[in-house]
């Protein structure tokens, strides 16, 4: 059972207990009555908290970002005076995480029945992961001197986020090598 921590809401238990279940049994052995009795709550609750099996889907996909989004945060924290190079810590930083992260790699791994509900999330359907991504990037940037208007900043901030995310679903690489590659376009691009 997810343990009750004061901190965690109702709602915080039950995807994070669906994380665990998807780890243990796969997606599709995830069931609202397997959430309900692992958080110690009714199956009610379970469907009041998440909606439905895609939206707890989603759920799950953001609340791993929100890991992400900690690293990208640390990186910008640790880079105030170079945007480029805050780029590349945090993309690298980001690649890192992938990779180790167990969650993604059984999402990115699973290739069968209904465990492909959970990889559109990261790739064909992820205006949500995308737009979360973007704006968190967003937010800190203005930080930087830059010469790029406002409409080439929001071209720039959606490829780098974009490239990112498609390295994650797809590692070409070492992360280290990577994250150069991807400050490497991003320093000429910032200068346009």
């Amino acid at each position: 059972m997810v343990p009750t921590a004061p901190t965690l809401t109702t709602h915080e238990r039950v995807v994070a207990a669906a994380a665990e279940l998807t780890l243990e049994v796969g997606w599709a052995g995830v069931t609202m009555g397997k959430l309900a009795d692992r958080v110690g709550v009714s199956r009610q609750t379970v469907y009041n908290e998440v909606g439905s099996k895609p939206r707890l889907a989603e759920e799950m996909v953001l609340a791993e970002l929100a890991k992400f989004l900690a690293v990208v945060d640390a990186a910008f924290d640790d880079q105030p005076d170079d945007l480029v190079e805050a780029i590349r810590s945090a993309s690298r930083g980001v690649l890192e995480l992938a990779r180790h992260n167990a969650l993604l790699q059984a999402v990115v791994s699973a290739s069968y029945g209904a465990e492909t509900e959970l990889l559109p999330l990261l790739t064909t359907r992820n205006d949500a992961l995308v737009q979360a991504a973007t704006q968190a990037v967003r937010a800190r940037v203005p930080a930087y001197p830059l010469v790029l208007d406002d409409r080439h900043l929001d071209a720039a901030i959606d490829m780098v986020v974009r490239l990112v995310l498609s390295h994650v679903v797809h590692p070409a690489g070492d992360p280290a090598a990577t994250a150069d590659d991807i400050a490497w376009v991003m320093s000429r691009t910032l200068r346009a």
